[in-house]
């Protein structure tokens, strides 16, 4: 809504808290959530010299917030709460893929471009708290998949915990919001995604495959002197052994391979590699 600019930026600024520079962000020297490329960026714009970030000032952090970030979710057009948090997650994610997730909760086509399609399919529902907790639950399934959860995990699901409690009570008009702790953590981009597992593992484990192809020649060897020699029809048997459990095994990986690069895809709205073609995987994140 028109007015919920100021507001959803202060819950946003207690979130981002002030410097930031983990050696695994991907952002990079970030100044109350603004990084330094998007400082420079905007900076070179006004025909200005590039500085450090920490040198922001406030009236350049609320023409930034409100241009690169505000603007492109259309944020003066969305229903308040979805508003708050489509902008908290466009602060660490981005404006698309914000975008991407408000999308996809509605059922759209998600393009990551908020446009008249969006709106529409805004206004058509009524469920603004059923939207949100559709958002924040895409938008922690996306974070999972991210490399660096091991570092931001815990802060970022705090993060979207808190945006959702808050943008449910805004949506609802409550008169008591929870106001939101400083969760100091990394930005959150989708090119941060971890890479679906390699099918190779499965091929080389499956039949016909590498080490399928190795057991079945040695076997083949062995078969002969099997009935003369007590140890070669030992080893045979061994072999007869492994190589069934080899085959369980590259059916087990292949099957695990594939649900687990579903769910990346997915996180990511992106199309999962075919495990049973011989095609290489696609890419795990968007260009």
């Amino acid at each position: 809504m028109r007015d919920n600019f100021k507001p959803a930026l202060a819950a946003v600024l207690v979130h981002e808290g002030g410097y930031f520079n983990h050696p695994r962000d991907p952002g990079g020297p970030t100044m109350k959530g603004i990084i330094k490329r998007v400082y420079d960026d905007y900076r070179r714009s006004k025909g200005l010299p590039t500085r450090d970030v920490r040198q922001l000032e406030e009236s350049e952090l609320q023409e930034i917030y409100r241009r690169r970030y505000w603007d492109l979710i259309q944020g003066d057009k969305l229903p308040a709460g979805i508003d708050y948090v489509v902008f908290d997650g466009a602060v660490n994610s981005g404006p698309a893929q914000a975008t991407k997730w408000l999308q996809r909760a509605l059922g759209i086509a998600a393009d990551g471009v908020l446009g008249p399609a969006t709106l529409a399919a805004l206004e058509r529902g009524e469920d603004h708290d059923a939207v949100i907790a559709d958002i924040q639950a895409r938008r922690l399934a996306m974070l999972k998949n991210l490399k660096t959860w091991d570092v931001f995990g815990k802060g970022w699901g705090r993060r979207v915990a808190e945006a959702k409690q808050l943008g449910q009570a805004i949506a609802s008009g409550s008169v008591h919001l929870p106001m939101p702790t400083a969760t100091a953590c990394g930005k959150a981009y989708a090119s941060s995604a971890k890479s679906p597992p390699p099918k190779a593992i499965g091929d080389a484990l499956a039949s016909g495959g590498t080490v399928s192809t190795g057991i079945g020649v040695a076997m083949d060897a062995l078969v002969p002197v099997a009935d003369k020699s007590a140890m070669a029809a030992t080893i045979l048997t061994i072999l007869m052994v492994a190589g069934a459990l080899v085959a369980v095994l590259g059916y087990v990986y292949r099957e695990w391979a594939k649900a687990k690069a579903a769910e990346i895809m997915d996180a990511l709205d992106l199309k999962a590699p075919d495990f049973g073609s011989t095609a290489e995987p696609a890419e795990a994140v968007p260009a």
